[in-house]
C-alpha cells in the first residue's frame, strides 16, 4: 500500500489542532456505522463498551501493544455529522473531532486531534494517516497497512507542518 501523510494543522478557539482527511465512496450513514458500532471499529482501530446514550463509554485500541482501556466522554454526537469526545482522564486526556460531509455520492471525512504542543505533531500525524488507511482497507476487506510504513516514514512531514496564520 503507498502511503502519504495527509494531514494539517488548524488553529481552533480551543487549541491547536492535527486535522487529516479521508474521501468514501460511501454513503454518510454507512461511514458514520464504521466509525459508531463496536463491531465495525474492531476492524481497524479498536472497539469500546458501555452506552454511548450516557455520553460515556470505555474504549480499547486493538492495534497498540500494551494498549489498556480508556474511558471516553462524549461531548457530542450529531449523527450522522458530527462526533466530538475526551478519550482518557485528566493531563492524559486528548479530545478527539470527527466531521462527515456527503456530496456527489461521496463522504469526506475530517477527523481532528487537539494537540498540547506542536511538538506531538510528529507522532501523532502518522498515527492517524495509519489508522485511517486501516478504516479504508478494513471497509475494502484489504489487508491492512502496517504501522513501520507510517512511522518514522511521516514524522519528518509533521515536524514541517507550518503553524497556521492566528485568525483575526
Amino acid at each position: 500500500m503507498s502511503t502519504h501523510p495527509t494531514g494539517r494543522l488548524s488553529q481552533r478557539p480551543d487549541g491547536l489542532y492535527l486535522m487529516v482527511d479521508r474521501l468514501f465512496n460511501a454513503p454518510i450513514e454507512d461511514v458514520w456505522f464504521t466509525l459508531t458500532r463496536p463491531a465495525e471499529l474492531e476492524k481497524w482501530i479498536g472497539t469500546y463498551t458501555g452506552s454511548p446514550s450516557t455520553g460515556a463509554v470505555k474504549f480499547l485500541m486493538s492495534a497498540e501493544e500494551d494498549a489498556q482501556w480508556e474511558y471516553v466522554s462524549i461531548l457530542e454526537c450529531s449523527a450522522p455529522h458530527r462526533f466530538a469526545c475526551d478519550v482518557g482522564t485528566g493531563d492524559d486526556a486528548w479530545r478527539l473531532l470527527v466531521h462527515l460531509v456527503e456530496g456527489d455520492h461521496m463522504t469526506t471525512l475530517t477527523l481532528g486531534q487537539r494537540l498540547r504542543s506542536k511538538d506531538e505533531v510528529a507522532t501523532v500525524g502518522p498515527g492517524w494517516d495509519y489508522y485511517l488507511d486501516r478504516m479504508i482497507a478494513a471497509r475494502a476487506g484489504q489487508p491492512l497497512p502496517e504501522w513501520q510504513h507510517y512511522y518514522p516514514a511521516h514524522a519528518q512531514y509533521y515536524k514541517e507542518l507550518e503553524m497556521p496564520s492566528p485568525s483575526h
